[in-house]
Parts: C-alpha cells; sequence; structure tokens
C-alpha cells in the first residue's frame, strides 16, 4: 500500500535502459509473465500476453459490423466528480464481448468492520460485518479486435460498390 497527498504515490524507474518495470504473472515462481508494463524514453506501454504460441484454432472474425452495431456507446457523468466521459455500462458490453469486462453485474461483498476499543483496550462496539458493492470493470482494449475487423468489412463493402 502507497499513498500520498500531492506527489506521486508510486514511482517506477529504469535506469539507462528500456524495458519491463513490472511484470505480472499468475502461478508460482516458475510461471511466465501474462502481462507488463514497460518503458522507453518517450513512451509507456502496457502489455498483456497475445504470443501466438500461447493461442490454438485460429479463426478469423465475422459479423464484426453486427456486433459493432449491438454496442451501446454513452456519453455519461461520473458520481464522484461531475466530469463527463464517453464509454460504455460495463454489463451491457459484456452482452457483445464478454472478454472485455471483469466481474458481474450488481456483485457485493461481505468484509469485516473492526471492533472499536477505547484507550485501555476495552472493545466499546464488538466487530461486525458490512456488505460494499464490487464493480465491474472494462479492459478498453479489448474491444480493438472488434472494430479493425468492422473497418476490414466496412472497406470490402465499400470495394465491392465501387465495381459496381
Amino acid at each position: 500500500l502507497s499513498t500520498s497527498d500531492g506527489a506521486d504515490a508510486l514511482r517506477l524507474s529504469r535506469i539507462n535502459s528500456n524495458g519491463s518495470i513490472l511484470g505480472f504473472y499468475r502461478g508460482d515462481n516458475s510461471a511466465s509473465p501474462v502481462g507488463s508494463i514497460s518503458v522507453t524514453t518517450t513512451s509507456t506501454a502496457y502489455n498483456t500476453s497475445s504470443d501466438y504460441r500461447l493461442k490454438e484454432d485460429w479463426q478469423p472474425m465475422a459479423n464484426a459490423l453486427d456486433r459493432v452495431e449491438a454496442l451501446k456507446p454513452i456519453n455519461f457523468a461520473w458520481k464522484a466528480d461531475g466530469s463527463r466521459v464517453d464509454g460504455f455500462l460495463a454489463h451491457e458490453l459484456a452482452e457483445v464481448i464478454p472478454e472485455a469486462v471483469t466481474g458481474e453485474k450488481d456483485a457485493t461483498e461481505e468484509y469485516e468492520i473492526p471492533a472499536v476499543l477505547d484507550e485501555e483496550g476495552n472493545v466499546i462496539e464488538e466487530a461486525t460485518t458490512g456488505v460494499r458493492d464490487v464493480y465491474q470493470g472494462i479492459d478498453q482494449s479489448k474491444i480493438v479486435p472488434l472494430l479493425v475487423a468492422a473497418i476490414q468489412e466496412l472497406k470490402a463493402e465499400i470495394e465491392l460498390l465501387k465495381t459496381k
């Protein structure tokens, strides 16, 4: 846990070379990385595993335009500060691109609320449990392959119309 009020809460730096600054693994110490954050002199890349050796049964995407048409982009205001942005509602996006969404709609979890003690360590209020929301998330990068396939379908349709 790293917190700050003003300056960076966490700073990672490579000295004199480009490359991975943070690796993500699933499993024990012998596991291969499943993602990383890497830096160069001028940029940052957020990488997820995509090597062909990890994949099988490759198939071209089909009906990308229909899937894009099913997306429901919206402009919304964040409750926290009222700032407006373009995006999606996670549970709606999950219907079209489930791999772009983490979590479950309307999920909650129980958590422990610790006991309240006085200065001498006597319990004033017993420990109890509460319930909090567990929010869904979206990995926007997972939308890109569908958009590229849709553009390719549109190009093919345009080329077909040009030849008529």
